[in-house]
């Protein structure tokens, strides 16, 4: 199931769903319980994380806490990978470094492109593992395994602009004291 179908799915179940890069918190509702980020390329702010009832999780189409960032597919065809996976993990401050909910591998087959990676083995097995963690939450299992941030690769975007995060851009400037305090706060 493609992200587009699992949408259209959602509509006839009356599952909200709102494009991420427009979802802030006064678009959720108090009755939240989970708010799901479907590989999303855009950043869940805190505000908007908190209006969640129970978690807000992510999946991210790597074995994080390698390849963090939005091309983790097409690195890992780049770099020849001979294994990649998913990972279900709950959304924080940092980009792609949350504590992990569910995580599998899978083998990258010879002659694999970024699209047929995508298609045929992660984007499924991304849907399994959201519904596994969404079941797990159902029955008060919150599974939390945090990334060992000295395996952390983060890999730049090959083609697409940096990532958005407009809870951290509304911030005044001078709440920020350098340069280098700048660029931790947007980085995380």
């Amino acid at each position: 199931m493609s992200w587009d179908r699992l949408r259209g799915w959602s509509f006839p179940r009356r599952i909200p769903w709102t494009e991420a890069n427009e979802l802030r918190a006064h678009h959720i509702s108090e009755k939240v319980d989970v708010i799901v980020a479907a590989h999303s390329h855009a950043f869940i702010g805190r505000q908007t994380r908190a209006r969640a009832r129970i978690a807000t999780i992510g999946y991210h189409p790597s074995l994080l806490p390698l390849h963090r960032g939005r091309d983790a597919i097409r690195w890992t065809i780049r770099d020849g990978d001979r294994a990649t996976g998913g990972s279900v993990y709950h959304l924080t401050e940092r980009t792609d470094g949350g504590p992990i909910a569910a995580q599998e591998h899978v083998l990258v087959p010879p002659g694999s492109t970024a699209e047929s990676l995508w298609r045929e083995h992660l984007a499924p097995l991304g849907v399994r593992l959201l519904l596994r963690v969404i079941d797990d939450l159902a029955n008060d299992l919150r599974i939390e395994v945090p990334q060992d941030e000295a395996l952390a690769t983060w890999e730049p975007a090959m083609d697409s602009a940096p990532l958005y995060k407009p809870e951290l851009i509304a911030l005044p400037a001078n709440n920020v004291a350098s340069t280098a305090d700048k660029w931790a706060l947007i980085d995380r």
